[in-house]
């Protein structure tokens, strides 16, 4: 049976530009080429789950204006569900501003506009979804709040829960021990244990935030794999060694990734195996969400 996978979520236009090297502040650097991209962490997960063969439904917010209906029509031509995608007169849509160095790794900047106003009333219109779905995906682009609002749906229906606690909140977020799966990078992994990022370590990293509440905490490490805790311990996986040409949207790649597999019953460690062989496919080509992989990409990997 197909994957029902609700993200509440953000939805940008990415403003893109590659160069040597980032700037350091104060700086200019000159860049290369200009491009203007759907993107926003919920939107390029909920593509990434997409893509790899789940029904997955939207909710959001949008600004009444072209990029707002730029972002809609990509969501709907990956067949995603964007009943839920609400427009909102009073803000303009999400913009990230992304610079993209020659290596691949990139500074980003978001303006959140009509992210800011998703609010517990539209998730709630949106409650029928959730309860239906075999999983919930968040992040933290999204008001808390409305965050808190989805997984109170989806903990009431049985439905299992993934967070991916970006960007760092100041405080863990008291929702943070309703979650079933939790997925931040390191530095979202320091932030919310309080762990000093001199002497960060994943797996102690890891273990905290299980005993928090979560059933399973993968911690991120980029080039370095990452670090998984269960009920049967810890893990660390490598990661696979690609050329990178853009890893813009390698977190978003792993975390929709991860949560098809989960949803279609493979436990964490397969999960996060399969998880990660869509983030290195989605590392070697340009873009977010238009690098995410489908499902026949990844059966050499």
């Amino acid at each position: 049976m197909t994957a029902r996978i609700v993200v509440v979520g953000s939805v940008n236009i990415d403003m893109v530009v590659h160069c040597d090297t980032l700037p350091a502040p104060g700086q200019t650097v000159i860049g290369g080429t200009f491009r203007k991209l759907p993107g926003g962490k919920g939107a390029n997960q909920a593509v990434a789950a997409a893509r790899l063969g789940a029904a997955v439904t939207f909710v959001g917010c949008i600004g009444d204006d072209d990029l707002g209906r730029e972002a809609r029509a990509a969501l709907a031509a990956e067949g995603i569900d964007t009943a839920h995608l609400a427009v909102v007169s009073s803000a303009s849509t999400g913009v990230a501003l992304i610079s993209v160095d020659a290596a691949g790794q990139n500074a980003i900047t978001v303006a959140s506009a009509a992210n800011a106003t998703l609010a517990p009333a539209q998730v709630d219109a949106a409650g029928a979804a959730i309860e239906a779905a075999d999983l919930l995906v968040c992040q933290l682009e999204s008001p808390q709040p409305a965050v808190a609002q989805a997984i109170v749906r989806a903990c009431r229906a049985g439905v299992p829960v993934l967070l991916n606690p970006a960007p760092a909140p100041p405080a863990p977020p008291a929702f943070l021990g309703a979650v079933d799966v939790l997925v931040p990078n390191e530095v979202e992994a320091a932030a919310l244990t309080g762990m000093p990022a001199t002497a960060f370590d994943a797996a102690t990293a890891a273990e905290q935030l299980r005993a928090a509440g979560a059933a399973g905490v993968i911690v991120t490490l980029g080039s370095a794999g990452l670090c998984l805790a269960d009920a049967a311990g810890t893990l660390r996986l490598p990661a696979q060694q690609v050329e990178v040409v853009d890893a813009t949207g390698a977190g978003d790649a792993f975390v929709g990734a991860l949560a098809v597999a989960l949803a279609e019953g493979a436990d964490l460690r397969a999960a996060a195996a399969f998880a990660q062989r869509a983030a290195a496919v989605s590392v070697t080509r340009p873009g977010a969400m238009a690098a995410m992989p489908r499902r026949g990409e990844l059966a050499g990997w």
